[in-house]
């Protein structure tokens, strides 16, 4: 039998496991501004700590796709994160070459009234809650300037008391030749000429949950003879404006949705248009909502408009489609809300708030389900795209719904997105199947390795999350890739509370399931049910309150077709309970007396821990051996917590020195719902 790995090798890749997620997925997507930017600082200080995990959040529509050699826009993430006050402050970052996350914590009056800050590429500028004010200017995007995110901002008042204001081109945001920008969450009102221009040829912009309000011209897209820009526009509240709700020229591809125009009653603006295709434009207009809008849908000779599902009130004027345009699923997914559903939507969710979720996803707790499918007929067409749809702190079950097939994917759902639930839809949990293949020594882009957590096909952090009829694999080929160093290649990675695992396959060679709870210190409780679980070293493994229930354990053959290996691995924090497998079967296509049930993982050498395996109520196979324990890395099993109780079958045995089993007393404190502790999963 050949050791699976040294003593030494084994301590350092377990220790690497803390360190290897990235920092973003650790809690992404909360902007809790107050705590989070408590700890970066003074005035323009830069963060010695990581940005605030919302500025990890990345755009949706046309701003997330592939092209011009931007892959999606994420702004300054992967800079430092700085507060400003001032106008000084604003635009030495803005300006910079470098990226960053610029928090504007306070209301900065432009000087000289008018100025529009010329931002530079790979910036997220986002407003402290709803303090961050600019006064009088606003932002210009120049040719070529890239991946920009402008978030949770008021930008206001440059107007200069003449309505149709030829003299003053005062913008809250111009972009004149800028590609992959995301305008999210802001109040844009009372400038002295538009609110957002989108002009010569910009593209891969996508303008969500913004208040558009007080001003005369709205909106204005292209003033360019090139058929370029791609835009996608939804969830704005147009309100009380004039024209351009937007005016869109020579657009390549605009696609506008779940926007709530108004015309108020008793007002002394009063609308003269609402959409328009100008020029070659191709439109698709989906689920808006126009209320008391004179004009609300019109287009050129040669422009084309696709409507469908809008609602008008009150609307007087034309009102107009036709042609031919594209179909927006072909470039990225999207989830459409009822149009009648918009003014209250909209009213509670657009323009800056307090806390902001991450991308599409402001009101999507109404969205129970989510549906994936590779081939286009879902919503999205990858189980991460719909995750990424589910609001941050979502108070309420969201099934993603995934249709048969193979998804070639990793897939994350972050700490800040509770309550999700995964479920495959076909006949038997084979027929969808989440796969991918990196292991703890692959090499990551941009250096480094991933690390046994790291490698993870799906990594949930979430809490009360559910999997269900479907199979979660890792098929890293260890015997393609001898010379790697590191070989833990984790299928399913769990760091939560509350998760319920129930019918499905989690299949992988070494580390397959790592059962982690969010902190040392923290509570895990996982419930594996009616599932199967295939492995060969540690597949079975971390600190979590763990149990396997009425499920399948598959042994399985190493790489060069040896059978040794250890089902669990605990790393268990003393004085909590461990990993028991209950009314389960152990079986598998491997050599009689070849495999131990597990071994004391203190990871990183920790002596403090006391880990615990309890196997009960279990049919062992002839594959696990007559003295099932052994020890690990120096520590002594005998020294933790590993015994059995009432199993059956070729490999169960009599109780020795061991092989500890529990007396009646002992295994009356260790059942199923002692683990639990409280908590009764059940579907949903």
């Amino acid at each position: 039998m050949s050791e699976p790995r040294s003593k030494a090798r084994h301590r350092r890749s377990r220790t690497a496991l803390a360190v290897t997620v990235p920092l973003a997925l650790t809690a992404a997507g909360t902007l809790a501004y107050g705590t989070d930017l408590g700890v970066l600082g003074g005035t323009g200080r830069e963060a010695s700590a990581a940005a605030p995990a919302w500025a990890a959040d990345t755009a949706d529509g046309f701003a997330s796709v592939n092209s011009l050699g931007q892959n999606g826009t994420y702004g300054g993430r992967d800079g430092k994160t700085v507060i400003v006050k001032t106008q000084a402050e604003l635009e030495k970052y803005a300006t910079a070459a470098e990226p960053y996350v610029i928090v504007v914590a306070g209301t900065i009056a432009m000087n000289p009234v008018g100025k529009e800050i010329k931002v530079q590429s790979d910036k997220t500028i986002v407003g402290q809650g709803t303090s961050g004010h600019i006064v009088g200017g606003g932002f210009f995007l120049g040719s070529g300037v890239h991946n920009v995110i402008i978030r949770n901002l008021t930008i206001r008042d440059a107007y200069q008391g003449v309505w149709n204001d030829k003299d003053h081109d005062f913008d809250a945001i111009q972009m004149d030749g800028a590609h992959h920008v995301w305008i999210d969450h802001n109040d844009l009102r009372h400038m002295a000429d538009g609110l957002i221009d989108v002009r010569k040829d910009s593209t891969n912009v996508t303008v969500s949950w913004n208040k558009l309000s007080d001003n005369n011209k709205t909106f204005g897209i292209g003033w360019t003879e090139n058929v370029k820009t791609d835009i996608t526009i939804h969830h704005n509240w147009i309100r009380e404006t004039e024209q351009r709700n937007p005016s869109t020229d020579n657009a390549a591809h605009a696609h506008l949705y779940n926007n709530f125009l108004e015309d108020a009653a008793g007002t002394d603006i009063k609308s003269s248009y609402g959409n328009y295709s100008r020029g070659a434009t191709k439109m698709v207009l989906e689920n808006s909502y126009f209320k008391g809008v004179k004009n609300p849908v019109i287009k050129d000779s040669g422009a084309a408009i696709v409507q469908r599902g809008s609602v008008f009130s009150g609307t007087s004027g034309r009102n107009e489609s036709g042609g031919s345009a594209f179909d927006p699923k072909t470039y990225y997914p999207y989830t459409l809300d009822q149009a009648a559903d918009l003014p209250s939507i909209l009213k509670s969710g657009v323009g800056p708030r307090a806390s902001v979720g991450t991308t599409a996803a402001t009101k999507a707790a109404a969205a129970t389900t989510l549906t994936v499918a590779a081939d286009g007929s879902g919503q999205y067409r990858t189980v991460q795209a719909a995750v990424n749809a589910v609001p941050a702190n979502n108070p309420a079950r969201v099934v993603i719904a995934v249709k048969p097939g193979t998804y070639r994917e990793l897939v994350k759902v972050p700490s800040n997105k509770p309550h999700v639930t995964i479920q495959g839809t076909g006949g038997s949990r084979k027929d969808t199947t989440i796969v991918y293949n990196n292991a703890a020594g692959t090499p990551k882009p941009g250096g480094g390795t991933y690390g046994t957590g790291g490698s993870a096909t799906v990594a949930v952090e979430a809490d009360d999350f559910q999997a269900r009829n479907l199979t979660i694999s890792n098929d890293f080929d260890e015997k393609a890739n001898q010379s790697l160093s590191g070989h833990q290649a984790v299928a399913l990675r769990t760091a939560a509370d509350k998760v319920f695992l129930d019918g499905i396959i989690v299949s992988g060679d070494q580390d397959t399931l790592l059962l982690d709870t969010a902190a040392k210190d923290k509570l895990g409780r996982v419930y594996v049910s009616n599932s199967y679980v295939v492995g060969n070293v540690d597949f079975i493994f971390g600190r979590a309150t763990a149990v396997v229930d009425k499920s399948v354990i598959t042994l399985k053959k190493r790489w060069d077709g040896t059978s040794a290996g250890y089902v669990t691995a605990p790393s268990t924090a003393a004085n909590r309970k461990g990993i028991l497998i209950a009314n389960t079967t152990v079986n598998g296509d491997v050599s009689n007396g070849s495999f131990y049930l597990g071994r004391p993982w203190h990871a990183g050498g920790d002596a403090s821990l006391d880990p615990q395996t309890t196997v009960r109520n279990t049919s062992l196979s002839a594959a696990v051996k007559s003295t099932p324990w052994t020890d690990m890395s120096g520590f002594s099993w005998k020294d933790d917590r590993f015994a059995e109780y009432k199993n059956s079958g070729a490999g169960s045995g009599s109780a020795n020195s061991n092989r500890p089993h529990l007396s009646d007393a002992q295994a009356a404190g260790q059942e199923v719902a002692d683990w639990l502790a409280g908590w009764t999963p059940s579907a949903s």
